[in-house]
Order: C-alpha cells, then sequence, then structure tokens
C-alpha cells in the first residue's frame, strides 16, 4: 500500500542518518495478519529523505506500540468486539481501575491491563464487558457476586460509584432498548449491517459530529448523510460504521428504527415550525458527545460527507440519493445491501 499523508514534519536526531534534521511523520494503510486473518488498520512511521538505500523509514518505540494497538482494534473492530478504547472507556465511566474492573468481573488482577494494551478478548469476555457497558444493574450484579475480593471501605466506594449512574440510567436504558429491539433480527454480521452491530454510542457520536459542522442540520438531510458515511466507510474498509440498517422509502436510504433512533438520551433534537408550520426535527451538537468512539480514519470519512452535503437542502440530498446504483437497485421498502455500496459515486 504505496499511499500516505504527511501528518507534520519535525526536526529529530534520526537513527538512520545519525544526523539531526527534519523527518516527516506520515501514515498510511497497511495490512497484517493477526490470529491467521488479515486486517487493514492506520499505521504511523517517520520518513527520511537521507536514508542509504532503500531504508528510508523507521519508527519510536511509542509508535510501534501505537501500530500495534491500531492493528489489534482493527481486527476487534472487523469480529465486533469492543476495542481497547471501548474498554478503558467503560473502566472510566465507573471510575474504576484496571485491577478493580478485573476483580469486579471476577477475572484475574491483570486481565483488563493486557486488553487495553495487547491482548484481543474472547467473546465470551467481550459479552460481560458489554453487559457492564450498557447496564449498571449489570455492574451492580457483580458486585454482588464478586464484592468479597475487596475490602469493605473499596467495595463501598464502588458501589456508591455504581448507585450514581443509575440515577441517569433509566430514560438512556429505555430508549436504547427501543432501537436495540428493532435490530433484533440483524444482530448477525452481514451484508445487511455492513458487517458491523448497532453501535448506539457511535451512532449518538456521528450524529453530534454531523451537528456541529452543518448547520441546520434536519432529520431528513441527516438520514441521507448517515447512510453515506456508512456506505463509504463501506467501500474503503469493507465495513460499515454504525451497524445501522438501511431501507429504501421515497425520501432515499432511512435507518430501520429512526423514530427511536432520534429520541437517544444523547441527542439534541429540538421539534421546530417550518415556513409552512409543520413541525421539523433540527438536530444540534450534544455537549454530552464522546468523540473518543470514533477513530481518525472514520473522522475522515465524515469529513468528506460534510464537505459533500453541508450546503444542500433535503431535497436536494433526496435527489442525489435516488440516482444512486443502491437505491435504484433495490425495492421499495427493502433492506439496502451495503455490497452495492461499491458503486457509490465518487466524492
Amino acid at each position: 500500500m504505496e499511499a500516505y499523508t504527511v501528518i507534520k514534519k519535525i526536526h529529530m536526531n534520526c537513527p538512520l542518518c545519525d544526523t539531526i534534521h527534519e523527518v516527516e511523520e506520515r501514515k498510511r494503510l497497511a495490512a497484517v495478519t493477526i490470529k491467521g486473518e488479515a486486517v487493514t488498520y492506520e499505521e504511523r512511521f517517520y520518513f527520511c529523505a537521507n536514508g542509504d538505500g532503500e531504508e528510508h523509514e523507521f519508527e519510536s518505540g511509542s509508535m510501534t506500540n501505537e501500530n500495534l494497538l491500531h492493528a489489534r482494534n482493527a481486527y476487534r473492530i472487523k469480529h465486533g468486539l469492543l476495542t481497547s478504547g471501548e474498554i478503558v472507556a467503560i473502566r472510566e465511566n465507573y471510575g474504576l481501575s484496571q485491577v478493580d474492573l478485573a476483580k469486579l468481573l471476577g477475572w484475574g488482577e491483570a486481565t483488563i491491563s493486557r486488553y487495553e494494551s495487547k491482548a484481543i478478548q474472547e467473546e465470551a469476555y467481550d459479552t460481560m464487558l458489554r453487559l457492564m457497558k450498557d447496564n449498571p444493574l449489570q455492574a451492580l450484579e457483580f458486585l454482588k457476586k464478586n464484592g468479597d475480593k475487596f475490602p469493605d471501605l473499596k467495595r463501598l466506594e464502588i458501589r456508591s460509584r455504581i448507585v450514581e449512574k443509575l440515577d441517569s440510567y433509566g430514560k438512556e436504558f429505555l430508549t436504547r432498548q427501543a432501537l436495540e429491539g428493532e435490530y433484533a433480527n440483524f444482530e448477525e454480521l452481514s451484508d445487511s449491517n455492513g458487517f458491523v452491530r448497532l453501535d448506539i454510542d457511535k451512532i449518538e457520536a456521528v450524529i453530534s459530529y454531523f451537528a456541529e459542522r452543518v448547520s441546520n442540520l434536519f432529520k431528513v438531510k441527516l438520514m441521507k448523510m448517515l447512510w453515506y458515511a456508512d456506505a463509504l466507510s463501506y467501500k474503503n474498509r469493507g465495513r460499515a460504521m454504525t451497524g445501522l440498517v438501511y431501507r429504501h422509502e421515497p425520501m432515499g436510504a432511512l435507518p430501520v428504527g429512526h423514530y427511536s433512533l432520534m429520541n437517544l438520551e444523547k441527542l439534541n433534537v429540538q421539534e421546530e415550525l417550518s415556513y409552512s408550520y409543520e413541525p421539523m426535527l433540527h438536530i444540534y451538537p450534544c455537549e454530552q458527545a464522546d468523540y473518543s468512539v470514533i477513530s481518525e480514519w472514520e473522522k475522515e470519512i465524515l469529513e468528506k460527507v460534510i464537505e459533500k452535503f453541508k450546503s444542500f437542502k433535503a431535497k436536494e440530498i433526496v435527489d442525489y440519493m435516488h440516482e444512486e446504483k443502491a437505491y435504484k437497485e433495490t425495492d421499495a421498502g427493502s433492506v439496502i445491501p451495503f455490497c452495492l455500496a461499491q458503486e457509490i459515486r465518487e466524492f
């Protein structure tokens, strides 16, 4: 994979030519085999124009570790597993150390440390982490089961933190459950969901990301931008971004469960009257948005979608989507398969 992007230029003591000069920090897509399977990830490296022969590239120790982490996370995403960053977020959400979270789940003390830096978790372990991520009631159950692993004061401290999460849990839980219920038939990785399971955290973050950069973002336009983000992700990386499933509707691609989607707790949606006095849903940025769940390559895709459609009116983006092969070759009401995203028009 020859293509690369220059991130920045810095002066440093170059180990290739043993002089202090300007080198380029670059990034590119690279391929590696993990557990017998090829995955593509974003690799960072330094380039020295003065290198001897064919030796022009090198990495720092921290860069190597970061590249390995990106590769493992690419494998995780491909298989619907939590990334290392998502595991960190679960732990930090409850204010737990790596050892505390491992004990709470009944695992060895070093297990979480390994999952956040080196090892890829098995699916059974991933399921337990997801239970805790989405449901503080489940975290409380884990504490009841494994509370004897903590000193009394520590156990009470952890319980207090979990109870704090329960206070804001009710509405968010119900809205998430409603959307997840509509995706009960799409849990398996397939061409319908772009080989990505429904990721509500990412959906909320992507929508707020769009709203920060697109003025007057209303529901019709947002739905099409979501499809283009997922379709472009699938075309470039072989998998979608959000796990949403889209149907062929008169207004273009529309996600399954779009009514429940607009009621998610971490979205800032306001009902406003149009010039014709018809109610419209206006999407604003959300102060609670967690953009850490969006990777750098996903942000690049979102920026392309924003650049293309930020000035489009609702009718313009609907008409544009109607000309896509993915729309023309599917029947009304049917799921739009992501394999047709390979034919998406160039941005």
